[in-house]
């Protein structure tokens, strides 16, 4: 029944435990958007105004090809994948 299942506009995201530096991401996961997978960073952020806190997220595709120079800090490659 798994095949059945349409993933199209749905994801996952869980606590980072490798979490190592303050600009990893706080969670990690993917999603699926038109049928194209992508890897999904949270970082938990305070609002400036101090009247609480928000999860600003960032995603990126799983097929896109990075170099280990151009990696930016809240890009994730297949080594940090949550499963």
């Amino acid at each position: 029944m798994a095949g059945n299942y349409d993933n199209n506009l749905s994801g996952i995201i869980s606590k980072n435990d490798r979490k190592e530096k303050e600009t990893h991401p706080d969670y990690k996961g993917n999603c699926e958007i038109d049928n194209r997978e992508f890897w999904i960073s949270g970082w938990i952020k305070e609002r400036k105004d101090g009247t609480g806190k928000f999860l600003s997220l960032s995603f990126s595709p799983k097929d896109q090809q990075q170099s280990s120079s151009s990696a930016s800090s809240a890009s994730l490659g297949d080594e940090d994948a949550p499963f």
